[in-house]
């Protein structure tokens, strides 16, 4: 054997052995040698792997050190959308869900074959983990649900998630791994007090944390963060080759070498269900980490696919919140936030109190009314409230802790940031700053603007934001597109290199579409579907600013609320100089995408049923953008019926309705025929 042959055979027993020792230690809590002896054979690892870069294997362990930064994170489309789940609030709403899944279920007399599974939701951060024949290779955020972020550089640094799957059951090919990234609770709060002896600011919680440690362009940062992952999904594209259950799946994942979660169980009926949650709740306090819920799916995947998705949320799984969790604490004083459209809302401060394993200083009263309402007082012992990712809410007070020396709160006659008198329009709960130069309402502004929904322009975070506007460079959204490299470079803890990557980020903001130009300027009561349907009307600001209140009010789903404010934010002096100032900094919009009606899907109304070769979710968007509808039931109203292989019910009575019936094949080529045109 050559001293080349040799070095590889001595890398690759290297690798070998440490992933097997990280599994033991990491996973299975039976490690078989010191962290010394780990730590001399990592370090002659490393110390190959620099003689010899071209030796180092796609799965080696010092990739968990971390990466040199990248510029940027690259968008991936997802495989399979990656869909949200609804919620239950409670044993009735999981009841009633239970109840639809057995009604759909039974038109295709397939209610006797359903089982279920329950396992943990946890409080983190969903990814995808693509592995090649065994070894990991890419990994993605959630994103929307559509296309997520190339963070593998970051995840290869979390030692809970193989850099190569164990086991004799390993299929050769493309799996996909889905599950959730999280601090488990000690590790947060260790990591805490380690950022304040350093001078750093806390973490809110452990979930803001998690996500913050992803989204690190230099992966070193997110090696020395603690974090965990839980596997809750496999899917692949050889499916013979993996379990036709949920249950076998997850039970796979962890002869992969994943840790799932712990309070995973197979459940014949309703009873087993209601009871496991119970359970669940009973132990909720004494976890290692965040949960807020039960995840509750179908166990079949063949009845998986036949229930299907609706919107961007599959039939066949249901979340099932836990019951809030309250603490008492006292409430200290009373502060006024101003928002991104003026509205004045009062936010308490708490004498900290530990809420669901989040540790809470301010929460939510609402408004005026609220405040009057329930009748709290500053000084008052109140109720807080914080379930899931819902903002801390203060519910009460309690009477008996009243000692005489409360004072109640009087709302600002004037915005506590500019000064201008405010308002309460007729028939509003809300008051409002109406300056529309209010600092305040400036900067929640540009920080809407920037969004990832929005124009999504990177490294103009919140923070960012706030830094320009304190430095005077940036008072509104047109001075964005004003700032230089050298200027910002100058700032607080700003080097070159940031510098440019946001002027970089801002010019590509300018080729957007105008629908989501319109959503980014915040106009009020303008959410992202109806800036989509206005900005599909209009082909840009002066077609928009000689729309009629009529013209505004013919168009889809859009009320006189929606078309009153959108007049009104066109009427207004101040927005049309700030609208002028935009659109000569350079925007480009690109073309909406706008379905004809010569289209063969518009106004149509297909049903799909049946096994598919791609996610009925992805059929559905297919129709949806050539101008179609999917209904869920076959009736007198039903153009075509995308049938699959093992079609039921739905098919014969398609037939006996004489509705058109596509195989997949068909399908494909009335898709491509409908792109073409």
């Amino acid at each position: 054997m050559s001293k080349e042959e040799d070095r590889k055979s001595r890398v690759d027993w290297l690798t070998r052995e440490l992933q097997r020792h990280s599994d033991l230690y990491y996973r299975k809590q039976s490690p078989e040698v010191s962290d010394a002896e780990y730590d001399r054979m990592m370090r002659e690892l490393e110390s190959l792997e620099a003689e010899s870069p071209e030796l180092r294997r796609p799965d080696s362990p010092t990739y968990r050190v971390g990466a040199p930064p990248l510029e940027a994170f690259h968008s991936v489309p997802h495989r399979e959308p990656m869909l949200s789940l609804d919620n239950a609030m409670d044993e009735d709403e999981l009841s009633a869900f239970l109840e639809r899944t057995d009604r759909f279920l039974a038109k295709a007399d397939e209610s006797e074959n359903c089982t279920w599974t329950a396992e943990y939701k946890f409080d983190g951060v969903a990814v995808s983990l693509t592995y090649e024949d065994g070894v990991f290779i890419q990994g993605l955020t959630r994103g929307d649900g559509e296309v997520g972020e190339d963070i593998t550089e970051n995840l290869r640094t979390i030692r809970a998630i193989p850099l190569s799957l164990v086991g004799d059951k390993v299929p050769g090919g493309i799996l996909e791994v889905r599950g959730e990234v999280l601090f488990q609770i000690d590790d947060f709060l260790a990591l805490n007090e380690r950022r304040v002896a350093e001078g750093e600011p806390p973490f809110a919680n452990p979930r803001n944390a998690a996500s913050g440690s992803l989204r690190q362009l230099d992966s070193r940062v997110t090696a020395k963060r603690p974090l965990s992952f839980f596997a809750y999904a496999l899917m692949g594209q050889e499916r013979a080759a993996l379990p036709e259950s949920h249950y076998h799946l997850i039970r796979l994942l962890s002869e992969f070498g994943f840790k799932v979660s712990p309070l995973f169980s197979k459940c014949e009926d309703a009873a087993s269900l209601q009871e496991m949650y119970r359970k669940a709740i009973a132990s909720r306090e004494t976890l290692p980490f965040e949960v807020d819920g039960l995840v509750v799916k179908v166990n079949e995947l063949s009845l998986q696919r036949l229930l299907g998705a609706k919107e961007r949320s599959p039939r066949w799984a249901i979340a099932v919140k836990f019951p809030p969790v309250e603490e008492n604490t006292l409430l200290k004083d009373i502060h006024i936030q101003v928002g991104r459209t003026g509205a004045l809302t009062p936010v308490a401060e708490l004498e900290p109190v530990r809420v669901g394993g989040v540790v809470v200083s301010r929460a939510t009263l609402h408004n005026e009314d609220e405040i009057r309402r329930k009748g709290i007082l500053i000084g008052d012992t109140v109720v807080v409230r914080r379930q899931g990712d819902v903002i801390p809410a203060v519910v009460t007070f309690i009477p008996g802790k009243r000692t005489g020396e409360e004072r109640e709160f009087y709302f600002p006659t004037e915005c506590p940031v500019c000064g201008t008198a405010v308002v309460r329009p007729e028939g509003e709960a809300v008051i409002r700053c109406p300056n529309s130069m209010c600092p305040a309402k400036s900067v929640q502004r540009i920080i809407h603007f920037g969004s990832r929904n929005a124009l999504d322009i990177e490294g103009l975070g919140e923070k960012m934001v706030h830094l320009l506007v304190d430095a005077g460079l940036v008072k509104d959204i047109a001075d964005l597109y004003t700032l230089t490299v050298e200027r910002i470079a100058s700032l607080p803890r700003m080097g070159q290199k940031s510098a440019e990557n946001l002027i970089a980020a801002l010019e590509r903001s300018k080729s957007t579409s105008f629908s989501k130009f319109l959503f980014a300027l915040g106009i009020r009561h303008v959410g992202e579907r109806t800036a989509k349907i206005i900005g599909q009307a209009t082909s840009g600001i002066e077609q928009l600013r000689s729309l009629t209140e009529e013209e505004l009010l013919a168009l889809p789903e859009v009320g006189p609320e929606i078309a009153r404010s959108v007049l009104d934010f066109l009427a207004s002096e101040e927005e049309a100089v700030l609208l002028d100032r935009l659109l000569a900094s350079g925007f480009v919009f690109e073309r909406e995408k706008v379905v004809s009606e010569e289209s063969q899907f518009f106004g149509k109304t297909f049903v799909i049923t049946g096994t598919l070769s791609v996610s009925r979710d992805l059929v559905k968007s297919e129709i949806e953008a050539l101008g179609g509808k999917v209904s869920s039931s076959v009736s007198g109203k039903t153009d075509y019926l995308v049938a699959g292989e093992a079609a039921g019910s739905k098919l014969e009575k398609a037939k006996k309705l004489g509705v058109i019936i596509l195989a997949e094949s068909d399908f494909r080529k009335l898709v491509e025929d409908g792109v073409a045109s």
